[in-house]
């Protein structure tokens, strides 16, 4: 599995059950809801990034947080970390030194979260080949036409 570097085989495996599960009929709306919110949350790029470098370098201050996720600016990392907060995905833990010390780490829903997505991962790493092959199909008939 050297394609899915970040994740160990029982996230593997635990993707690969939440991707097969059917959910049932009567699902709470309140669920739908979550779902739909997460999704656009961990859609918004940042998010899933925060979760990856946590996840790969354990607690971190939000300086060398910043640096490891590239092309992120200051306000949106303070945003997104602080959304993320808010759903109990990390922890803040302010030292109160000085100058301040501000560290972040995922919490178990955190991670858990990311063992979901791990789904998408192995996925990606299944469909390469079809994925590019369409995609040059595509653009063949595009430049042809």
């Amino acid at each position: 599995m050297d394609a899915l570097p970040h994740f160990t085989a029982e996230e593997i495996e635990r993707a690969r059950r939440y991707a097969a599960a059917i959910p049932p009929v009567d699902l709470d709306p309140r669920i739908g809801a979550l779902v739909h919110e997460l999704i656009g949350r961990v859609a918004d790029k940042w998010t899933m990034i925060i979760l990856d470098v946590l996840a790969e370098r354990g607690e971190l201050r939000f300086t060398r947080l910043s640096e490891l996720v590239e092309g992120i600016s200051q306000k949106m990392l303070t945003q997104t970390l602080r959304q993320m907060e808010r759903d109990g995905l990390v922890v803040r833990t302010v030292h109160p030194v000085v100058p301040p010390k501000v560290e972040y780490r995922l919490t178990a829903l955190g991670l858990s979260l990311g063992s979901a997505f791990c789904g998408v991962w192995v996925w990606a790493a299944e469909n390469l080949e079809r994925v590019e092959q369409a995609r040059q199909a595509f653009d063949r008939r595009k430049t042809a036409g």
